[in-house]
């Protein structure tokens, strides 16, 4: 009996660390990446920012003004976001959120883009906004689904982490949305801008192949993209 009861406590023990190990993983990534180096003398690089004295901490570590303030929307897109995180609010630090502000004038549009480390949460506070995300890859035979709403004041929008999303305003006037972010550094990806405007070029027989158009229309792309970014 006690060689049973023995015999049953081990094997409830092995089955919790199990337990616990398969459900244990690394931290989310707050950097891009992140290479090893066997040099005692490197520089220090951790995932987020190093802590700063707990003694020289103020109120101001914590404060950031302006957000009253619209962006310049006298661009191409017709947007601009201002975004609030750890590199320009430092008492973000480890919190896990972040904040931005989103202008639009008139047909104003964010284009598609990523946070590959944050879920959005959308708030339209002024105008009318077309807004959506395309799900990830499906399985064979299937079509990457797309999922939109047209929010107007007052309305709130989810994006999750990872997915490509946008918004275009399709009021009559200028629109001002706020958004919240989970991760003290999401990160952003606008599509267009990584895919045309990489540096170097990618290569024309990929982007031709991968987006099944002539050449010349790639390199007009890439063009565009370069001349209007460098």
């Amino acid at each position: 009996m006690a060689l049973a009861l023995k015999f049953l406590v081990i094997t409830i023990a092995i089955l919790a660390l199990a337990s616990s190990l398969s459900t244990a993983s690394d931290p989310s990534p707050l950097q891009v990446f992140c290479v090893a180096v066997n040099d005692s003398k490197a520089t220090v690089f951790v995932n987020g920012k190093i802590c700063k004295d707990p003694k020289l901490v103020t109120a101001d570590d914590f404060f950031r003004p302006g957000l009253n303030k619209p962006g310049n929307t006298s661009n191409q897109l017709g947007s601009a976001v201002t975004a609030v995180n750890v590199n320009n609010l430092p008492g973000l630090n480890t919190l896990g959120i972040s904040l931005a502000r989103i202008d639009f004038a008139r047909r104003g549009l964010n284009p598609p883009h990523t946070h590959p480390r944050g879920t959005e949460v959308l708030v339209v506070l002024k105008g009318r906004l077309y807004v959506g995300f395309v799900l990830s890859n499906p399985g064979p035979n299937m079509k990457n689904k797309l999922l939109t709403k047209i929010l107007n004041p007052g309305d709130v929008f989810v994006f999750p982490q990872g997915l490509i999303h946008f918004q275009l305003n399709v009021g009559k006037t200028n629109a001002i949305a706020f958004a919240g972010l989970s991760s003290q550094n999401p990160g952003v990806i606008t599509i267009a801008n990584a895919v045309f405007g990489s540096d170097p070029p990618i290569n024309d027989d990929v982007l031709s192949k991968a987006f099944q158009v002539d050449k010349k229309m790639v390199d007009h792309l890439q063009d565009q993209f370069w001349w209007d970014n460098n």
